[in-house]
C-alpha cells in the first residue's frame, strides 16, 4: 500500500481518500436517496450517486462502488438507516414454522390470503428479471399486484425455465399469456430474454399464447430517461451492435416500479386491486373469529 497526497495507491490502482466533511456529504445523499425510496439494491443507490451534479458524486467505477457499498454497512451498523431499506436476495434462510395450537395457526396463515385479482381479468401475468438485485427491488409491487416474480439469475438454466412453463400449464387456465422482463441492455443481457422466450415456447403447451415483453432496460428508455451508460468491453464478441450498455440498476428505483406497475396493472380490470382488498379485509376478520373460537379450546383443554 503506497500512500500519496490526498489518494490511497492499493493493488496498481489510486483511491481518493474523502476528508470527513466529504464523507458526511456521501452519507447525507445516500440517506436522502433511500428515505425518499426504498428498498433499493446497492447498485440502484450507487448509479444515483454517480451522477456529476451531487456535491459530492462517486466514480462510476468498480472502487466507487465499493465506496458506496462501505458507507451503506456503516449506516445501517450505526442505526442511521434502517437494514430493510436496502434489499438483498441473494441469501435466504430456510425456516420451519412451528405454532402454539390452532388458533394460531389460522390467526399467522390468515395473513397470507389473497382475494385473487387476476380471476376476471382476459390474461394471466408474470414477471422475470436479469437478477436477484432487481427482484429484491420489485418484489414488494409483485406481491401487491398477485403476480409470480422469477429471477433468471442471468441465463437461465433449462430446468428452472421448464418447471416453471410447467406451473403455467398446470393452471388448466387458456387465457393468454403476458410475462414482464426487466435486465441488462448489454451484449449478454439483450440475448438472456431472447433465450428466456424461447424456452417458454419450448416447455408450454401449443394452444397457450404467449405474449412476452421487455419491459426495461430498452433503448428508449436510455435516450429518455438519460440513463447513465458505460463502454462495452473490448473483449465482448456477442451483440455487436451494442456500443454503450446499461445495467437496470442504473434505472432509478421508484421509475422501475411505476413503470412495471402500469404495465401489469394495465391487465387487471379496472378497479381490481380495491375491490380485492375490501374482500380481503372482510375474510381476514372471518378468518380471526375462528381463531378466536381455537383459543378458546385451547385455553379448556
Amino acid at each position: 500500500m503506497i500512500y500519496q497526497a490526498g489518494r490511497i495507491k492499493r493493488r496498481g490502482r489510486i483511491k481518493r481518500r474523502r476528508t470527513r466533511e466529504q464523507i458526511e456529504q456521501l452519507n447525507r445523499q445516500i440517506i436522502d436517496i433511500l428515505r425518499d425510496d426504498h428498498p433499493q439494491s446497492v447498485r440502484h443507490i450507487f448509479y444515483r450517486l454517480t451522477d456529476p451534479r451531487l456535491p459530492e458524486a462517486v466514480e462510476k467505477t468498480e472502487a466507487g462502488y465499493e465506496q458506496v457499498q462501505a458507507r451503506l454497512v456503516k449506516l445501517r451498523r450505526d442505526g442511521v438507516i434502517p437494514y430493510g431499506w436496502i434489499s438483498d436476495m441473494s441469501r435466504r434462510g430456510y425456516f420451519v414454522d412451528t405454532f402454539d395450537g390452532g388458533g394460531d395457526f389460522v390467526r399467522r396463515m390468515s395473513s397470507l390470503y389473497r382475494s385473487d385479482l387476476w380471476a376476471h381479468a382476459d390474461e394471466y401475468c408474470e414477471v422475470w428479471c436479469e437478477s436477484r438485485s432487481i427482484a429484491g427491488v420489485i418484489q414488494d409491487d409483485c406481491r401487491d399486484l398477485a403476480v409470480s416474480l422469477y429471477p433468471c439469475g442471468g441465463f437461465a438454466s433449462i430446468s428452472f425455465v421448464h418447471e416453471a412453463a410447467e406451473e403455467i400449464n398446470n393452471r388448466d387456465d387458456e387465457r393468454p399469456v403476458t410475462v414482464f422482463y426487466i435486465g441488462d441492455y448489454d451484449p449478454a443481457g439483450v440475448l438472456i430474454d431472447v433465450a428466456l422466450e424461447r424456452e417458454l415456447r419450448e416447455h408450454l403447451d401449443p394452444d397457450i399464447e404467449l405474449n412476452f415483453v421487455r419491459l426495461g432496460i430498452t433503448p428508449e428508455q436510455i435516450e429518455a430517461y438519460d440513463l447513465p451508460t458505460k463502454a462495452r468491453k473490448k473483449t465482448e464478441k456477442r451483440a455487436p451492435e451494442i456500443e454503450r450498455t446499461v445495467e437496470a440498476e442504473a434505472m432509478p428505483a421508484n421509475m422501475m416500479r411505476r413503470i412495471l406497475r402500469d404495465a401489469v396493472e394495465a391487465l387487471l380490470p379496472a378497479d381490481a386491486l380495491r375491490v380485492a382488498k375490501v374482500a380481503e379485509q372482510s375474510e381476514k376478520a372471518f378468518l380471526g373469529s375462528i381463531a378466536d373460537i381455537l383459543d378458546k379450546r385451547t385455553i379448556r383443554r
